[in-house]
């Protein structure tokens, strides 16, 4: 399949321009406070950003999210599959319209578009100052200062800007799941699950509500603890990840029960296939792209308006059965949720004497919220291989909006993956705002804790 040209909304050359210090002022007033235009679509589709609205009414801590959101009452405008697909894709990326064509029974049901997605005040202020303050590295890749949290680059020049207030969109300090499970579909023509069931929390140490200079924390993009109870081939190893901020790759620790030891793993990172996946899943594609951006060059492409997931409270369905929501060729399209959104369109590209199993791959994020909702990847020969979308919500607990479950389509493969999720666990996401605990402190990611809690 040859590479398709990505359809773009037109763009002033202003948008993509290096901003000047005045540009600030924009902020609040014909841009919302995060950088998105404020106005309504061309056509109305897209509504008016109305300032940060409550999302949800009478909701607390283990109750399904989904229940009470405010527009729970939403029903679908239009539904596209194959049969249409073709008439859509101006709003479509690529990779989604190859998922229509490809994947047996493949709907996405397009709902209103709802703009959820706000921010807490002191975000809101550090993005602010964040206009002519933040720096990018000299080595071009790396975030050198920034006041935090907040976006770093709210008026993006370049790929790399965007990517950094995708990666630096607030989520609290953590994330912390009680219960997940990695999901892959079963090999073409098998019956066989992998579904690697793990406890696992995210920590940011730069989430702290208030105003901090980045240069004064550690200078970490968030730490990772992972410790799997299933399927049996992976019960009882664990893992403490640090994704740096201003480091290639990542420091990985990994507990293997059967060795009783804790190994370094200096080369588990960016493109790695992660372990008991069978080459499904690699390291660079949790939270539809994951680790440092080092490897590719990064370029802002401009806006278009496209159907994304958006508002997609069935993939955090922590009560409802697994069976109904992960399908033998997807998700289930009554846990999607589909709205007409503008997005930013940044391209990679791998670096000259790099190497990368996806040389190219396009990302779509959400001007609302910075939050990567599309990815399309690439393989060497110019064919769409694989496809992921991050399912988006407003969250309760920050004031803010995140992507954590995605789903992964490998459309060489004919397999998808399920991961980040919620869906049909039994126990909720939880979204942290105050550092307590062992868990939102540096010294439990380490080589030396990680075995002292590994008991198998």
């Amino acid at each position: 399949m040859k590479r398709p040209a990505l359809p773009l909304i037109a763009l002033v050359l202003a948008t993509v321009a290096a901003p000047a210090a005045a540009d600030a002022t924009r902020l609040g007033a014909d841009l919302t406070p995060s950088g998105a235009e404020r106005a309504a679509g061309k056509d109305g589709a897209i509504p008016a950003w109305a300032g940060n609205q409550p999302q949800h009414a009478g909701w607390s801590p283990g109750a399904p999210r989904g229940d009470h959101w405010v527009h729970k009452g939403d029903k679908p405008l239009f539904s596209i599959d194959a049969s249409n697909a073709d008439q859509h894709a101006a709003r479509l990326s690529p990779g989604q319209l190859a998922m229509l064509k490809q994947v047996k029974g493949y709907r996405m049901d397009v709902y209103p578009t709802r703009r959820s997605c706000g921010v807490p005040d002191f975000v809101a202020d550090n993005t602010k100052k964040n206009v002519g303050f933040a720096k990018i590295g000299a080595d071009g890749w790396s975030l050198a200062e920034a006041w935090v949290p907040g976006y770093p680059f709210p008026l993006p020049a370049t790929g790399t800007e965007a990517m950094w207030n995708a990666k630096m969109r607030y989520r609290g300090v953590g994330i912390d799941y009680k219960n997940t499970v990695t999901s892959v579909s079963p090999r073409k023509g098998g019956s066989e699950w992998i579904r690697a069931g793990q406890e696992f929390t995210a920590f940011m140490p730069w989430g702290v509500k208030g105003s901090t200079k980045l240069s004064t924390l550690p200078q970490v993009e968030y730490y990772a603890y992972f410790a799997y109870n299933s399927p049996t081939a992976l019960a009882g190893q664990a893992l403490a990840i640090a994704f740096y901020l201003n480091q290639p790759g990542s420091e990985t620790f990994y507990y293997f029960p059967g060795q009783r030891r804790v190994r370094r793993m200096p080369s588990y990172s960016y493109d790695s296939p992660q372990i008991g996946m069978e080459n499904q899943y690699t390291l660079d594609e949790p939270f539809v792209f994951n680790g440092t951006i080092d490897r590719f060059d990064w370029k802002l492409v401009g806006k278009k308006e496209m159907y994304v997931p958006y508002n997609a409270f069935g993939a955090y369905d922590f009560k409802g059965k697994w069976e109904d929501i992960a399908k033998a060729d997807g998700i289930a399209p009554t846990h999607r949720r589909y709205e007409l959104h503008r997005v930013w369109v940044v391209e990679a590209t791998v670096k000259a004497g790099m190497r990368h199993t996806a040389p190219k791959r396009t990302f779509h994020l959400d001007e609302d919220s910075w939050n990567m909702l599309v990815a399309d990847d690439y393989d060497a020969q110019g064919r769409i291989a694989k496809v992921r979308e991050g399912f988006l919500i407003p969250v309760y607990e920050t004031g803010s909006c995140d992507v954590s479950a995605f789903v992964q389509h490998n459309l060489t493969e004919g397999r998808y993956l399920f991961d980040m999720h919620a869906a049909g666990t039994g126990a909720d996401v939880r979204w942290v705002v105050e550092a307590s605990g062992a868990r939102f402190s540096p010294g439990f990611y380490t080589a030396d804790n990680l075995r002292a809690i590994s008991d198998r």
